[in-house]
């Protein structure tokens, strides 16, 4: 209190004139100089506040690059510890020779190479179904049937062969079964776009500058039936999409070095998984086979948890591989503007947001020719849900089962599965622990479904002979 009056009083006694130029003239105050001798005489001591500590989600704080290149390091490290252990136990194994005896049993006989060539049939059986229908020489409910069987035939075609050919190899019949489902989604969505676009034909056909079947402007791009061509088929067969469109969004030019670079990225990766797998996981693979037969639980969990890590580290790596590197440089090639192929799957806290991000061509074709058309057939929604992951399930088992040559339902159970999980997930976990929920189930759901099915293809294979 006597501070405070003395400086009072100081403020009204008159000082001496200052010279002009810039000083405080008479009788103005002046700042003090120096700081007040207690604490509470200003705010300037005050060094505390209502705040939240950084880890807690309520502080807003959400820069932890140096915890996620701590979680790198330490990634780096253990994974290089792991890989030397496996160097010095197994010497190495890394045989490119192998690699083509994966895809060739015999060098003279290509039947996977084969079968790739044959699907032209198929695709061209569509485009001139297409071209009679738009020109009125054939019925819609002809067509269907045609389309139907031409689709049928995509499936069970390949299935065929690679059941009853032996010189095919099962790596082979994974490429071959691949892309005939690949050509039949597409083919499904080409039928399916032609279709509405004889239905929209008054707008089709409307004066220049109307908007076209697909949105664009119909001047500036094409319009039914001017699409019915070889060109534009092979484009959208061999463009990374699997939704069919009049006119694609092109870039306008090819990026020579983003190119470059994306191709040195394919060939990288794709040599560093060869090398993972059989360096890695077949040794591992091996060595779970005994506590299986001897169905000893705690030595088959021990094997599960160490196949997890190799196993998730090179779907990462092939995620990677197809998705950013081998789809930029097909879209780079062709021009293919939109390059959407996967949106934040690693953030997902659900299930659903998982599978409906990671692999977005397939969750689009999903989303327009099977979710929605079910949805306007008054199909509720749980019911379309179910409904696509049972197509999903189908699929994973095809292209697992028909190659192996066995049919055990693994994956197909494991698709199902995500159903339930999806359910779980969602009612009781949320933030955080449900991100944590999905990433465990990609952990360690994979490894379980390898296991399996290895397992039942050995026992199937060799274990009888020896």
């Amino acid at each position: 209190m006597g501070e405070r009056g003395a400086g009072s009083s100081r403020r009204r006694r008159p000082g001496p004139r200052r010279p002009s130029g810039g000083g405080p003239a008479e009788g103005e105050h002046e700042p003090p100089k120096d700081p007040p001798a207690e604490p509470d005489a200003c705010g300037d001591f005050r060094c505390h506040k209502v705040q939240e500590s950084l880890l807690s989600s309520a502080s807003g704080y959400s820069n932890y690059r140096g915890i996620l290149n701590w979680c790198v390091v330490m990634l780096v490290l253990s994974n290089a510890r792991l890989f030397l252990e496996n160097l010095i136990k197994y010497g190495i194994l890394v045989d490119p020779i192998q690699v083509v005896s994966l895809f060739l049993k015999d060098p003279y006989s290509w039947p996977s190479l084969c079968l790739v060539i044959v699907a032209n049939v198929f695709a061209l059986t569509a485009l001139h179904t297409e071209r009679r229908l738009a020109a009125g020489s054939l019925s819609e409910n002809a067509g269907t049937v045609l389309h139907a069987a031409n689709l049928l035939t995509i499936l069970c075609f390949p299935a065929l062969v690679a059941l009853g050919v032996s010189s095919i190899t099962p790596v082979g019949a994974v490429f071959t079964l691949s892309i005939y489902t690949v050509l039949f989604l597409k083919l499904f969505s080409f039928r399916d776009v032609n279709k509405w676009c004889r239905g929209q034909a008054s707008r089709v056909h409307s004066a220049p500058g109307q908007k076209a079947a697909n949105g664009d402007v119909a001047q500036s791009g094409v319009c039914y039936p001017a699409n019915l061509t070889y060109k534009d088929l092979y484009y959208f067969l061999f463009a990374p999409t699997l939704c069919y469109e009049l006119n694609f969004p092109r870039s306008p030019r090819i990026r020579k070095r983003f190119l470059l670079r994306r191709l040195f990225e394919m060939l990288f990766f794709i040599q560093l998984l060869v090398g993972l797998i059989q360096q890695w996981m077949v040794p591992t693979i091996q060595n779970s086979m005994k506590p299986f037969r001897d169905m000893d639980y705690s030595r088959i969990i021990e094997r599960l948890l160490k196949l997890a890590v190799p196993n998730h580290l090179i779907w990462l790596i092939f995620f990677y591989w197809f998705f950013h590197s081998s789809l930029n440089v097909l879209a780079e090639v062709m021009q293919f503007g939109d390059r959407e192929f996967y949106r934040d799957w690693w953030n997902s806290e659900s299930v659903t947001y998982f599978w409906q991000n990671w692999n977005i061509p397939v969750h689009k074709w999903c989303l327009r020719h099977f979710y929605k058309p079910m949805i306007k057939r008054g199909v509720s929604k749980w019911t379309a849900q179910t409904a696509v992951f049972l197509a999903s399930a189908f699929f994973h088992e095809y292209l697992v089962s028909v190659p192996l040559k066995m049919f055990r339902l693994w994956a197909f159970m494991g698709m199902m599965a995500q159903i339930p999980l999806a359910w779980l997930v969602g009612r009781f976990l949320r933030g955080n622990y449900g991100n944590a929920a999905v990433w465990i189930s990609l952990i360690i759901g994979q490894p379980i479904a390898v296991l399996m099915y290895v397992h039942d293809y050995y026992v199937l294979n060799y274990e009888g002979s020896q």
